[in-house]
């Protein structure tokens, strides 16, 4: 039947909205009670905090957008999505690992540290972009690992020496 094709396309596009829809309110509802509300000073009221969370969705879908465009000019979605992984994994092992095997290592040195690593990849990989070192980007999950224990070991030791 005729209709059937644009019946089928039309619940097709739903579901595919629908999951989008989801997922913008999962982040903006995150982004608006963890990190908004969490810090603001004062007492924020009910309707104030869905015109805070209306906006985050706003910002999310703006930047899913501008991801969405920067992706398609890439050649290979799967590469890109290692990268992108590439990128940050490292430096969210190197954290997990200082958290089960490290226990003197205290949040602000592995904060300080996780910072530092990540603009030290960043630059790697710009570096590696502009082919002035080779350093495949799979490589950058574990010299952002490596990077974020060994700056935080050596942040907490010097943090120690202040204290005392």
């Amino acid at each position: 039947p005729r209709g059937l094709i644009g019946l089928l396309l039309a619940v097709i596009l739903s579901a595919a909205m629908s999951s989008t829809a989801s997922e913008l309110n999962a982040l903006a509802s995150i982004t608006a009670l963890d990190l908004y509300k969490r810090n603001s000073k004062s007492e924020i009221g009910e309707l104030k905090m869905v015109h805070i969370t209306k906006w985050f969705t706003f910002g999310w879908g703006v930047l899913a957008i501008i991801i969405a465009c920067v992706a398609y000019l890439a050649d290979n979605l799967i590469q890109l999505v290692n990268i992108i992984g590439s990128i940050f994994y490292g430096n969210v092992l190197g954290i997990f690992l200082l958290a089960f095997f490290f226990k003197t290592v205290k949040g602000n040195a592995v904060f300080i540290a996780a910072i530092i690593t990540q603009l030290i990849i960043f630059t790697l990989y710009g570096l590696n972009e502009y082919e002035l070192i080779n350093l495949p980007y799979l490589w950058l999950n574990f010299v952002g690992c490596i990077i974020v224990i060994l700056l935080a070991l050596g942040i907490q030791s010097t943090e120690g020496k202040k204290v005392q």
